[in-house]
Formats: C-alpha cells, sequence, structure tokens
C-alpha cells in the first residue's frame, strides 16, 4: 500500500485549492497546509488582486486548513518544514521556488503545467497555444527542479480541446477532470518513489509573457492572427482585452468573431473581422 502523504498545497485559487485538496483525500495522503503567492515574486509589493483573491479562498477553505501566506522564500522553507511536508504540490503558484526549498518535503516538489512538457514551458503556456491557433492542448504531473518546467515528467495527457471562445472558466471546466485523473495517478507514482521520465530537449519551447506590441491591435495583420490576439487575452480574465483605433474611436476589443453577425465590421489584411463586444477607453500616450 503507498505511504500516506503529507502534502502542502500552493496554487492560485480557490478552485485550484479545492480540486487538489479532494484528490489528495480520495488517493489516501492528507493536506495539511495551502500556501498562496501573495505577490508576483518573493519579498516584493502585494499583487493587485491578491486581497479580493485571499478572501475567496479562505471562504471556501475546509475548517481547520491553515492558510498561509509567505513573504519570502525563506518563509516557504520554514512552512514546508514546519508541517513535516512529504511533499509540496504545486498549481498556479506565481514563485520560481529555490532548489533549496523543493529539497525540504521527504519526496519533493510535483507542479501541474497546462502543456505537453517540454513543449511551452514557462508560465504562459495556455496563452501561447491561443495565439498560436493550436486547437488542443494538455497536461503534465512533473518533478520540480532548478529549472523552468523541465523536471521529470511523471504523468500527462493531451488532447484538450481549446474553444473558440476560451473563457478561464471554460478552460477551468476543460482542465479540471484531467487535472483529478493524472493527480490521482501522479500521487500513487510519487508516494511508490516514481521518479519520473526525463523531458526532451530537442523538443522544448517557452511560453513567457506576451511582449508590450501584443497589447495593441495591428489591423495589417490577418484575420486569423488578430482573432487569436483577442482569444488570448479572453482566456486570462474577464474584462481583459487588446486595444485598437477603429475610426476615430479607441476600443479595448474583448470578443471577436471571423464570421457574418452582429457587431462592428473592421477590415483586416485578408478580410473582414467583426467585434462582438468591446468598451471605450481613452487613447494612448504619445501616440504609443
Amino acid at each position: 500500500m503507498p505511504e500516506r502523504l503529507r502534502i502542502v498545497i500552493a496554487a492560485r485559487g480557490a478552485k485550484e485549492f479545492s480540486t487538489l485538496h479532494d484528490v489528495c483525500e480520495q488517493a489516501g495522503h492528507l493536506p495539511v497546509a495551502y500556501v498562496y503567492s501573495r505577490s508576483r515574486k518573493p519579498a516584493t509589493a502585494l499583487s493587485p488582486d491578491a486581497a479580493g483573491a485571499v478572501g475567496q479562498m479562505l471562504q471556501a477553505a475546509p475548517p481547520g486548513m491553515d492558510f498561509l501566506l509567505p513573504g519570502t522564500a525563506s518563509g516557504l522553507a520554514d512552512i514546508l518544514t514546519g508541517y513535516r511536508s512529504d511533499l509540496l504540490l504545486v498549481c498556479g503558484f506565481n514563485w520560481r521556488i529555490p532548489t533549496s526549498v523543493l529539497g525540504i518535503p521527504t519526496h519533493g516538489a510535483i507542479n501541474i503545467h497546462p502543456s505537453m512538457l517540454p513543449k511551452y514551458r514557462g508560465p504562459e503556456p495556455i496563452q501561447w497555444a491561443i495565439r498560436r491557433g493550436d486547437t488542443e492542448f494538455g497536461i503534465t504531473l512533473h518533478r520540480m527542479d532548478e529549472g523552468f518546467d523541465t523536471g521529470n515528467v511523471i504523468v500527462q495527457q493531451d488532447g484538450i480541446p481549446i474553444d473558440d471562445d476560451p473563457t478561464p472558466e471554460l478552460l477551468w471546466h476543460r482542465m479540471e477532470p484531467v487535472i483529478r485523473k493524472l493527480l490521482s495517478q501522479g500521487l500513487d507514482r510519487v508516494a511508490g518513489g516514481d521518479l519520473g521520465e526525463p523531458q526532451d530537449e530537442t523538443r522544448a519551447s517557452y511560453a513567457g509573457p506576451m511582449e508590450p506590441e501584443f497589447l495593441r491591435i495591428d489591423w495589417r495583420r490577418n484575420t486569423r492572427e488578430i482573432h487569436n490576439q483577442v482569444r488570448t487575452f479572453r482566456a486570462m480574465r474577464a474584462g481583459s482585452g487588446p486595444i485598437a483605433q477603429v475610426g476615430e474611436r479607441w476600443l479595448k476589443v474583448l470578443r471577436t468573431r471571423t464570421t457574418p453577425g452582429t457587431g462592428l465590421r473592421v477590415h483586416c489584411a485578408d478580410g473582414p473581422l467583426w467585434i462582438v463586444e468591446h468598451v471605450a477607453v481613452p487613447p494612448p500616450d504619445n501616440g504609443e
């Protein structure tokens, strides 16, 4: 029978904590603490949405579950040591965790990454998949090491569809059952001492933050490219979108379509695009 693991869960939001906690318990393991990265990097200012997110997570946390907000990597190390953790389970945690911290739990740390590693390593894998017009993506459960999503693969699955309107809620709906399945399998393997399989470096690619120019639409680009640009922002969060000049107005473009329908018709390099949802914004400063 696999060892019962004491697991510290580090995640990005209430739904992630809830799903991971549920799978850990069903697999016979013990979640002992939740950890949330209140800033983009250790020892930096509070993230703008952190206060609201913390409130949601506290309401969703099971009674008696400790919810911790370390400010530094050393604080995270203290948490892992103090809770006598066997495993750190990560899903969407902002910080790059030092190797010295990853080695504290008995079985190290594992991460849930939304791509078929080694493809799209980095912080924005789904966004880059949408930007490039991919029709599907995958989930990988891998060990964490000193690199950025470079650790051994424990288990992974491809074939998760990317819808034409990929909102965060819909993406999670697609991912959640796959995460449940893979995590259940992966925890058994980790508890049994499985070290995973090395990644093929010849197939590696990196999905870093979008460049500043991506914030603005250039109507000289192709219809599908611009549509995917808008979809990329839509997948990030509600109300997010690139800006564009349409006639004399500046708009934040929230949703588009490539087939005729309601909305503002605009001309791209290879044909029309329809802006289905938008909000007015001030012109960029100094024409930038």
